[in-house]
């Protein structure tokens, strides 16, 4: 249903059974999936991919153009993926050239206020608390949770199955598995609870706490530590993955609580 105070133009591409509330606006290269809501005093512009079963509470405004002096009218785009809720005010930019979209995954909460900046990749069931500002380019995995009020640099990187403390500045990347807090911010240990509520055995939790007292809780530097795990320990699939996200890490990763190891 498409309320008769809403402005939705014409050319927009809408699916079956979508509620459109009064006083939203929804610009002309707009694609919104089967079951959607979108509440009222809501602004979809160009270039926005909206999934399906998705919930957009009002004042959000998605596919604005990004808050970058090198943007130069490209034509780029916002996904959204299913089942999708994004509440009140959040801002969701599209992309630029560097990448030519900005993406959230399936079964995301991004929860009221927040800002996701022009070519961000988000996974799957990320959960973002008020208040969060998340830079361009930035990368979280999926099962991420990231607590109100915390802000990620530009280009950082987060793993999947990440607890980030609520108001945590994220200036390093954060690999998987983990938990970070304080100020500035360090490594709190792995995030066990959430690992286990997504159906990981004790072996496999026991496996990842290893690796990390190897690389926050020994003498090792984080050089010295990647070899040694990846020449001593049997490879499996969280050995593999958190090794090839230090590799692959541009800025180094979170230090541990008290340490100022490279």
């Amino acid at each position: 249903m498409i309320h008769q105070l809403a402005a939705v133009d014409r050319r927009a591409k809408i699916g079956k059974d979508v509620t459109i509330e009064p006083f939203t606006t929804i610009a002309a290269d707009v694609e919104i999936g089967e079951g959607t809501w979108i509440g009222p005093n809501v602004t979809i512009m160009d270039g926005a991919r909206i999934g399906k079963n998705c919930r957009i509470f009002p004042g959000t405004v998605i596919s604005a153009i990004p808050q970058d002096l090198k943007f130069d009218g490209e034509q780029t785009l916002t996904i959204i993926g299913d089942n999708t809720t994004i509440r009140e005010c959040v801002t969701v930019n599209r992309g630029t050239k560097a990448l030519g979209y900005t993406k959230l995954g399936n079964d995301c909460l991004i929860m009221a206020t927040s800002h996701i900046a022009h070519d961000c990749v988000l996974g799957n069931h990320v959960i973002i608390v008020n208040g969060c500002g998340i830079a361009g380019h930035v990368e979280i995995g999926d099962f991420t949770v990231m607590g109100g009020l915390s802000a990620v640099h530009q280009f950082g990187k987060i793993g999947k199955h990440v607890m980030i403390s609520g108001g945590t500045l994220v200036r390093k990347d954060i690999p998987p598995y983990v938990k970070v807090a304080r100020e500035p911010m360090s490594y709190a240990g792995i995030n066990s609870v959430g690992l286990r509520r997504r159906g990981f055995s004790n072996d496999r939790i026991f496996e990842i706490q290893k690796i990390y007292k190897y690389l926050f809780q020994s003498k090792m530097n984080v050089s010295q530590a990647t070899r040694f795990i990846e020449n001593e320990m049997p490879p499996t699939e969280e050995r593999d993955e958190i090794l090839e996200f230090i590799k692959n890490s541009p800025r180094g990763i979170v230090k541990g609580y008290g340490t100022r190891k490279e």
